[in-house]
Formats: C-alpha cells, structure tokens, sequence
C-alpha cells in the first residue's frame, strides 16, 4: 500500500474514533510513520484530509451501493424495501469506520461553508436514499406498497429510522439486532397497500 492510502487508512480510523477537532496530526505520524510534511504535501492541510475521507467515503461506498441498486428481483417493491433495510445495515456494519465519521457533528459543520464537503454528503445521502424510494416505487407499481403514499417522503422516514439503528448500534445504546424484527414490521405496517 502507498504511503499515502496507509495516511488515509489512518486517518479514517483515527477520525472515525476521536473526531475531527480531537483527532492531532502528531498521532497520525506516529501511528503511520509519515512525516507531518508528508501528510501535507499529499493533503494540504487537516481539513483537505478530511475531504479526501468524504470523497474516498462517497468512491467506495456508492458504487456497492450502485451495484446492490442495479440488481436485478424478482421481488415485491415491499421484499426488496426488506431488503434494502438489511443491506444498509450490513454496510453500516462492515464500514464502520466510514459510518462513524458520518454520523459526527462536524461534516455538517464543514458542509456549511465549504461546497465540496457538501456535495459529498449530498451525494452519499442521497445514494441512500433513492435505493428505498426506488424499492417504494417499485411496490407501488407491483401493488404491495400503497399508492396514494409519496415515495420520497417515505423514503426519508425509513431512512432515518434504519440509520437512527446504526447510531444507536454505534453508541451502544439498544441491542439493534433485538430491534430488527420490530424495523421490519413496523417499515410493513407503515408502507404496505391495504387494499390488495
């Protein structure tokens, strides 16, 4: 691996784990070796490493997403929301790290004054959201969602709900996985057509 994929790498975990504000350059050259020159000539600055994250989280993340999206069912719209839920949740999971530093206050604050982090963020989250409301569209056209619900907004709400699990999987506060069932049903019972 590059020196400079070995920084990343190293930052992502440090980030992930400490923050932004509480994260020193110091510690990264000691836990890479890199001289602090070296992280900035590949990085510029604290900052600029912390959007080479966002852009390194928004290029490996979207396109399993991407991929996962594109798959080709034969199941309801409401299986595939099912399914869409389980698989954010294992992403979350196997990109840890990644989720950690989404889920930080201080993305937001950047994305407030610095475009680039906005349009990851906007990128990424809006990846998330368009595989639900792709599966809610779907349902609504086999019939096993409800029609007369607006795709996007539902989309939103199942999204907050599913991501509001990683958190508290995260910060163990609940056993998620106790929790998962209850995700499902209640995602169902919100969505599901009536009238069928």
């Amino acid at each position: 691996m590059k020196k400079k994929e070995v920084i990343l790498q190293a930052a992502t975990h440090l980030f992930s784990r400490k923050g932004y504000k509480d994260t020193a350059m110091g510690e990264l050259t000691k836990m890479t070796g890199a001289a602090e020159g070296t992280i900035f000539y590949h990085y510029k600055s604290k900052q600029g490493l912390f959007l080479a994250i966002l852009s390194n989280l928004k290029e490996g993340i979207l396109p399993e997403f991407e991929r996962y999206r594109n798959a080709e069912s034969e199941k309801t719209g409401l299986d595939m929301v099912e399914e869409s839920i389980s698989f954010y949740l294992y992403m979350a999971q196997s990109r840890e790290d990644l989720f950690a530093i989404l889920h930080q206050r201080y993305p937001y604050e950047l994305a407030e004054s610095n475009p680039e982090c906005r349009d990851h963020l906007e990128a990424v989250y809006n990846c998330f959201v368009d595989i639900f409301e792709n599966a809610i569209v779907t349902g609504q056209r086999d019939g096993s969602i409800a029609p007369d619900i607006a795709a996007r907004k539902s989309a939103l709400i199942v999204f907050s709900m599913v991501d509001s699990m990683v958190r508290f999987r995260m910060n163990n506060l609940y056993d998620v996985g106790a929790l998962y069932k209850d995700l499902i049903e209640s995602c169902r019972r919100m969505l599901e057509n009536r009238t069928r």
